[in-house]
């Protein structure tokens, strides 16, 4: 049975997922307690149930602690993978603004000195990246900051479609005026490449476009480049898998998002997707979506 494990932030789209996840078959439980999923997961497994997604967050704070020696249970018996959402301060405060939603942690004290006193939206938000920050590093990192629901739930997907490996490299572009994505494990910034944006019949294109693909392969920085880049994930990325990571991301930048870094990304993805098991995705570069369909805090 495959199980996926989802948590984070909240407010940063774990009801997304989740319901991303219950259209592709998967039986899906909501805040449930981490200290029950054995039995859960064997119940389930006993009833020919073959796919499983569980969200928990800070309203289990309780029982966080006991998550790490569950998942590394899970892991011996099942096709376990976690996913992590997160968002910054600046993104998950109006969506908790837009839909009236307390958060979870928004009864707490700030201190045991300050009993009776709640807490702001923002404090809430710090403290519970203190409580689940340790769950971080035992799964895939989605920073769902500039996500539209419908891309996230695209994004999910092909996580969950992604085949079992000891560690999965992904390469993700961005745009340094919308902020490095907080799910980024290497950040390289390739602004100092010539720009395609100032060509006016170049700029309405993506790097993924053949117009644009024409223009960097043209100039041989860019191919020292996406050289130098590869080779440096080259040479370290055993050393990752040996450190038991089973996720890395490469975020790479520009200055929009939009051409030089999804070129490269591109580029690197195909470089080691023979040797590798390879997500690539693309944060900022403009692709067909419903304008409603603005994610909103879950």
């Amino acid at each position: 049975m495959r199980i996926i494990l989802i948590t984070g932030i909240s407010g940063s789209g774990k009801s997304v997922a989740l319901n991303a996840l219950e259209d592709g078959g998967y039986y899906c439980v909501d805040n449930f307690p981490p200290r029950f999923l054995p039995e859960l997961a064997a119940y389930l497994a006993s009833e020919g149930q073959q796919r499983l997604a569980v969200a928990i967050d800070a309203r289990s704070s309780l029982s966080l602690d006991e998550v790490p020696a569950i998942i590394n249970t899970l892991s011996k018996d099942y096709d376990l993978r976690v996913l992590f959402l997160n968002a910054s301060t600046q993104s998950l405060i109006p969506r908790f603004s837009e839909t009236r939603r307390r958060h979870p942690l928004s009864g707490s004290p700030s201190h045991e000195a300050d009993v009776g006193v709640m807490n702001s939206l923002a404090e809430s938000i710090e403290r519970e990246r203190e409580l689940v920050a340790g769950l971080a590093k035992y799964g895939h990192q989605i920073d769902t900051s500039n996500l539209r629901a419908n891309v996230l739930r695209a994004w999910v997907k092909r996580f969950v479609e992604t085949d079992a490996a000891d560690l999965t490299l992904m390469f993700e572009s961005f745009g340094f005026k919308r902020g490095v994505p907080l799910d980024a494990d290497l950040v390289f910034d390739v602004r100092t490449l010539p720009n395609p944006y100032y060509d006016h019949q170049l700029r309405p294109f993506t790097g993924r476009d053949q117009p644009i693909i024409d223009f960097l392969n043209a100039q041989p920085m860019v191919g020292e480049m996406v050289d130098d880049i590869g080779a440096f994930v080259g040479k370290w990325l055993p050393r990752f898998r040996d450190n038991n990571r089973s996720y890395l991301t490469v975020a790479i930048g520009c200055t929009g998002g939009q051409h030089r870094s999804v070129f490269i990304a591109e580029a690197l993805a195909a470089r080691f997707g023979d040797r590798w098991n390879v997500i690539v995705r693309h944060r900022d570069a403009p692709i067909p979506v419903d304008e409603s369909a603005m994610l909103t805090r879950t």
